[in-house]
């Protein structure tokens, strides 16, 4: 089973991510829920990559591996774009965007609640997210 995949920065390429993804974990048997889950929070950081990170570039890539361990997975996303300044990052109150119906904003804080670790690195001009969930 193929385990990786690379698209120009386009915002039309997060559905071959989002039908990767989910092509990848229905081999895994998980929950309808769970699988929705993992799909939404992949789905977030690819776009903020491709619409923050690298302003919807077409001749700009990010990649998606996904990798199987022990009891987990994991995906790495990377790319070459603008690196998420995570030390900058304050979570939204996410109550308050609905009550003034706010819209965006809360992508990251829903992956922090659908992921159990999130990671973000940069080494040079490479940039890596790292996001891991528990599956058994």
């Amino acid at each position: 089973m193929n385990n990786s995949i690379r698209v120009s920065c386009t915002k039309k390429n997060l559905k071959l991510i989002r039908d990767f993804v989910t092509e990848y974990l229905q081999a895994l048997e998980l929950s309808d829920i769970l699988m929705n889950q993992i799909v939404l929070a992949v789905d977030e950081i690819c776009a903020n990559l491709i619409i923050h990170a690298n302003h919807e570039d077409p001749t700009k890539t990010i990649s998606l591996a996904i990798h199987e361990q022990k009891s987990q997975l994991k995906f790495e996303i990377t790319d070459n774009g603008v690196a998420f300044q995570e030390s900058k990052y304050k979570e939204p109150n996410i109550e308050e965007h609905i009550r003034v119906g706010k819209k965006g904003g809360v992508g990251i804080a829903l992956v922090n609640r659908i992921m159990d670790k999130v990671e973000f690195t940069s080494n040079g001009t490479k940039n890596t997210c790292l996001l891991y969930k528990k599956i058994k």
